[in-house]
C-alpha cells in the first residue's frame, strides 16, 4: 500500500502544469489588470482604471489605500518600485526608500545597549518614503490628478469597514500602542473594554490622516490655480508633506516620542529613478533593484541555476529542492555581506556579484550528497578587477578562506537557538504588493512597506512612522555595507520584480514576507519557466524556504537573527520518498499548508493579446481585471 502512494504521490508531481487545479481562478483582462493585497484596495486601482488612468495612476490609488488600510504598512514607510514605459521600451527602478536620520549612528545603538536598532517605535524610523515615492511617479509617468488618485484613499480614511486581519492585530499589540499617545488615541477605539481595538466590520475613522491627505490636495488644487502644471502641482503637494506643514507636525510627534528625524532629514530626503539590475536567464531578462535590497540575491539565483538542467530533475524533487536550496544558500551568504546601500560609500562589489562566471565558480560549491552548513560569503571581488578589501574584516568575523573554492566557510554562525515559532516569524514578516498593466504597456510592480502595525503615529498627522532601521547592523563584520549612519539607507528585504522576452513584458510579480520574498519569487519564476505554469498555478504553487541566512528583522540579540544551516520549510504535500531523501542530506524539515508566500503576478499573452493575472491563496490578496 505504501509503495502505491509513493507511486501516485510521484505521479501527481510529475503531471503537467496544465492538469494542476487552483483554489482562485486566474484573471483576464484585454484593457487592464490591477492585483494588491486587500479586495478594497484592489477595487481602488479598478475605479482609477476606469477614470480613465493609466497602470501607474492604479499602482498609486492602490498604494495610497493599502497605506490606509494598514494592510501591514501605512503612508510612513517606504516605497520600491519596477515601471516599464512603453515609451521608451526601458525599465525604470524607483527608490523611495527612507534614510537614517541625525544622530542614528552605530554608537548611539550601542551607547543604549542595543545590538541591531530597534524593532519598533520612534528610534526605528526612517524618513518617510512612501507619499514622496507614489507623488514622484504619479507626477512623472501617470495621467490623473493626485486627488484623483487619492479619492479612495480619502473616503477610506472618513472611514471604512476595517477587517478582521486588521483589527485583531491592534488587539494583539496594544499593549505597544498604548505607549504611544497618538496611536492609542487612533487605534484603541473602545478603551477600558475586554477588547479596546475595532470590531471586524466597524468603520473605522481617521480623521488626523484624513486631514493629512486633504491637506495634499489642496496644495495640489492651490497649485493649479496659479497656473501651475499637473507635475508641478502635484510636486507642491509634495513640498507640503516634506518642508510645510505636514513635516513640521510629523517631526514635532515624532521627537515629542523620543524620534530623532528631523525637518533637515526630511527636506533633504528625495526619491531616486535608478538603473535596474538585470541578468539573462534562457533568453528572459529579468530585472530587479539595486543591492539597497535582496533582490540581486534572486539574479545571483538564477546565474547559478542557469548552470543546471532543472526541468530533467522534476519539479520538487529532492535533487531539485537541494539545488535549489544550495543555490539560494550561496547567494543569500553575499547577500548577508556584501549588500548595502548603492548611494553610499563603501561601494559594493555588485559587477562581480552578477558576473557569470563568478556564478559558475559558486555553483561548483554545491553538493550533491549533503546540505553544506558551511556555506559563506565567496570573493566577487577578481570579477570585476579589484582585491577584496574586506578579507582582514571576514578573517575577523571567523571566516576561513577555502583557496580552492574561494568560499568563506564560517566558523560561528550558527547556533541559532530561537523559539520556531519567533524565528519563523521574523523570517515571514510581510507587507503588501501591487502589479498594475495596462493596454497602452506600462507595467508596475510594487512592494511597499513600513510603518506596519503596532505603529508609532508621528504626532497629529495620523501617519504612522517606519521601522526599517531594524535592517541595519551595528557590527561591521556582520556587513561594512550596511551599517548604520545618518542619511544611509538600510539593505531591505523588499523586491519588485519584472521580466522581458524579446524585448516586451513578459512577467510582473512580487511577493510579501520578509527574507522569503527572494526565495519564493525565484520559484515562482521558475514554475513559470521550467515548468509552465500559469501563473495562478506557480502563485500557489508549493515552495519552500531555506532558514540558512541571517535574519533582516528582528530579534535583539545577535544570536536570534544567526542562521539555521539545513532547516528547510516544505509544503504538506511534499510525498514521504521525497521527504526521507531530504532527511539522508542532512535536513531538518517543517511543514505548512502553504508555502508559496502571498505572490501577485501578471502574465502578458502575446499571442492573444491578452492579460493573466495570479493572485496567490495565501492570504487576502485580490485582483481585478477587464
Amino acid at each position: 500500500m505504501k509503495l502505491l502512494y509513493v507511486l501516485l504521490a510521484q505521479l501527481v508531481f510529475s503531471l503537467p502544469a496544465i492538469a494542476q487545479q487552483t483554489q482562485k481562478p486566474p484573471l483576464h483582462g484585454k484593457h487592464w489588470m490591477a492585483i494588491t493585497g486587500k479586495p478594497l484596495a484592489a477595487t481602488a486601482g479598478a475605479m482609477t482604471f476606469q477614470k480613465g488612468g493609466n497602470a501607474v495612476d492604479a499602482a498609486c490609488a492602490m498604494l495610497a489605500a493599502t497605506c490606509t488600510m494598514w494592510d501591514v504598512l501605512s503612508w510612513g514607510g517606504e516605497t520600491q518600485a519596477l515601471i516599464y514605459n512603453p515609451k521608451t521600451k526601458k525599465v525604470i527602478a524607483i527608490n523611495a526608500m527612507g534614510v537614517a536620520p541625525t544622530g542614528a549612528t552605530a554608537k548611539f545603538f550601542k551607547d543604549k545597549g542595543y545590538n541591531f536598532p530597534p524593532e519598533n517605535g520612534p528610534l526605528a524610523a526612517t524618513t518617510p518614503g512612501t507619499p514622496g515615492g507614489l507623488m514622484h511617479m504619479l507626477a512623472n509617468y501617470g495621467t490623473l490628478s493626485l486627488e484623483q488618485v487619492l479619492a479612495p484613499a480619502l473616503e477610506m480614511a472618513a472611514g471604512y469597514p476595517i477587517e478582521a486581519q486588521t483589527a485583531n492585530s491592534i488587539e494583539k499589540n496594544k499593549a505597544l500602542l498604548k505607549q504611544w499617545p497618538y496611536s492609542k488615541k487612533l487605534f484603541l477605539t473602545h478603551p477600558g473594554q475586554p477588547r479596546e481595538a475595532p470590531e471586524a466590520g466597524e468603520i473605522f475613522v481617521q480623521q488626523d490622516l484624513l486631514q493629512t491627505l486633504t491637506k495634499l490636495v489642496d496644495a495640489e488644487k492651490a497649485a493649479l490655480k496659479q497656473g501651475k502644471s499637473r507635475k508641478e502641482a502635484i510636486m507642491a503637494a509634495y513640498d507640503r508633506f516634506y518642508t510645510g506643514d505636514i513635516a513640521q507636525e510629523f517631526v514635532r510627534g515624532s521627537k515629542e516620542q523620543g524620534g530623532l528625524i528631523t525637518m533637515q532629514d526630511l527636506a533633504r530626503w528625495k526619491p531616486l529613478e535608478e538603473e535596474p539590475l538585470t541578468v539573462n536567464y534562457k533568453g528572459i531578462d529579468v530585472y530587479k533593484l539595486q543591492q539597497w535590497t535582496q533582490g540581486p540575491a534572486m539574479l545571483q539565483g538564477l546565474n547559478i541555476l542557469e548552470n543546471f538542467d532543472l526541468k530533467a530533475m522534476g519539479y520538487n524533487s529532492s535533487k531539485y529542492i537541494h539545488t535549489v536550496y544550495q543555490a539560494m544558500n550561496l547567494s543569500f551568504a553575499d547577500r548577508d555581506f556584501y549588500y548595502g546601500d548603492s548611494h553610499a560609500a563603501p561601494e559594493e562589489p555588485i559587477k562581480g556579484l552578477l558576473s557569470k562566471a563568478y556564478a559558475r565558480q559558486r555553483a561548483r560549491l554545491i553538493q550533491y550528497q549533503k546540505n553544506d552548513p558551511r556555506i559563506g560569503p565567496g570573493d566577487p571581488y577578481p570579477f570585476e578587477g579589484r582585491k577584496n578589501p574586506y578579507l582582514k574584516l571576514l578573517k575577523a568575523r571567523g571566516y576561513e578562506m577555502d583557496t580552492t573554492k574561494r568560499n568563506f566557510a564560517p566558523k560561528h554562525d550558527v547556533g541559532n537557538h530561537s523559539a520556531p515559532a519567533e524565528y519563523q516569524d521574523r523570517l515571514w514578516r510581510g507587507t503588501t504588493t501591487m502589479e498594475a498593466a495596462d493596454q497602452e504597456g506600462w507595467v508596475v510592480s510594487v512592494t511597499p512597506s513600513g510603518g506596519w502595525l503596532p505603529a508609532c503615529i508621528a504626532g497629529n498627522t495620523g501617519v504612522g512612522m517606519s521601522q526599517r532601521m531594524q535592517s541595519f547592523v551595528l557590527d561591521p563584520t556582520l556587513n561594512p555595507f550596511n551599517v548604520v549612519a545618518p542619511g544611509k539607507r538600510p539593505r531591505v528585504t523588499l523586491t519588485p520584480s519584472m521580466a522581458l522576452k524579446d524585448g516586451k513584458p513578459f512577467l510582473s510579480f512580487a511577493v510579501q514576507g520578509g527574507d522569503t520574498q527572494d526565495q519564493n519569487l525565484l520559484q515562482f519564476f521558475l514554475n513559470v519557466v521550467e515548468f509552465g505554469m500559469t501563473v495562478q498555478q506557480a502563485s500557489e504553487a508549493a515552495n519552500f524556504n531555506t532558514n540558512q541566512l541571517w535574519l533582516s528583522l528582528g530579534g535583539s540579540k545577535t544570536d536570534d537573527r544567526k542562521p539555521k544551516p539545513g532547516q528547510i520549510l516544505l509544503n504538506k504535500s511534499t510525498p514521504e520518498q521525497v521527504r526521507e531523501e531530504l532527511k539522508k542530506l542532512g535536513y531538518t524539515l517543517s511543514f505548512e499548508d502553504r508555502t508559496s508566500g502571498p505572490i501577485n503576478a501578471i502574465y502578458f499573452d502575446w499571442k492573444h493579446g491578452s492579460l493573466w493575472g495570479g493572485s496567490s491563496n495565501h492570504g487576502e490578496d485580490y485582483g481585478i481585471g477587464w
